[in-house]
């Protein structure tokens, strides 16, 4: 059965690039800009915790089945990491949990520690995540007091530049791959130091192909949404194919078209040899995304009514 439409909601697509404020969950975040649009359907592309702030792109409608797609992207942050103090979560929203005095650092010391923990490492999730155990998310565990083993994970941090060096904080801008945690960053980072570490501010400045500067405000839209109604948001939505330009794309003559979207793969003359392609009609109409077989042909992946 499909989902019930409610008195006033729109079947709306695209992308929101929202600038998450501070203190919200990214799940209040959603559910604020899908009342603000009135959508019918929303999905978040990956949480940031409450004391984040910055990227996290909504998908509206028809870009929700696009969703997957942005989670799997590379991320990029901006984090401030004060040394010294370990506390129970990682961040500054936490208890303490030990205070290190923080030798003199220089700035070539820090800079090397850094260095360590770029490229493909390890991390263990940390107990306060939405990762679970037999159905349980571990910060709920974790509010509970009790701690779990939880197996290290490979990431790849594929570039981590300081920024900031002063007294007991350094700032750095790190670009890194789908499931990296960064409060597990400034902890390692804190103990190759020798003094610990937590999270003091994190923002995301990127997700795939979009970054900080297409960005709106949560109180931007509402403020739009109050003076002019939801309908005058939507010339601020990223189309669903902006989401995916660094894959190449693919054009369908009609015939081919009409047997792509009843499921089947088709051959497309100069498809490239492998990997996800965005496919669009001869009339620029885009269909949605495939992924080319070994065979050449091109099967649809996730289609999209647009």
């Amino acid at each position: 059965m499909g989902q019930r439409r409610r008195e006033g909601e729109r079947d709306v697509s695209g992308i929101v690039l929202l600038d998450k404020p501070a203190g919200i969950t990214s799940n209040a975040a959603l559910q604020t800009v899908k009342r603000l649009f009135r959508a019918r359907k929303a999905g978040h592309t990956g949480s940031l915790d409450p004391l984040a702030t910055g990227l996290l792109p909504i998908c509206l409608g028809e870009a929700t089945k696009l969703s997957g797609f942005l989670l799997d992207a590379d991320k990029r942050y901006r984090t401030e990491i004060r040394l010294g103090v370990t506390t129970t979560t990682g961040d500054a929203e936490g208890e303490t949990l030990r205070v290190r005095e923080v030798a003199d650092l220089d700035r070539a010391r820090v800079a090397e520690a850094v260095a360590r923990f770029t490229g493909e490492i390890e991390q263990i999730p940390p107990m306060h995540s939405a990762l679970k155990r037999n159905g349980m998310p571990l910060y709920k565990l974790a509010r509970q007091g009790i701690e779990v083993e939880r197996a290290p994970r490979p990431v790849v941090i594929h570039a981590l530049e300081l920024v900031r060096c002063e007294a007991d904080r350094i700032e750095l801008d790190v670009r890194c791959s789908k499931g990296t945690y960064i409060r597990v960053l400034a902890e390692d980072i804190g103990e190759a130091l020798g003094c610990g570490a937590h999270v003091g501010a994190l923002r995301r400045t990127g997700v795939g192909g979009f970054d900080a500067g297409r960005m709106v405000a949560l109180e931007t839209l509402r403020a739009v949404a109050e003076q002019q109604g939801p309908e005058a948001l939507d010339a601020g939505l990223v189309s669903m194919e902006d989401a995916l330009l660094h894959w190449p794309d693919v054009r369908l003559a009609p015939d081919v078209a009409f047997f792509l979207r009843r499921g089947q793969a088709v051959f497309v003359p100069h498809a490239p040899a492998r990997g996800f392609v965005r496919i669009y009609t001869r009339e620029d109409r885009f269909l949605g995304i495939g992924h080319v077989l070994e065979d050449g042909r091109v099967a649809p992946k996730r289609l999209v009514n647009a």
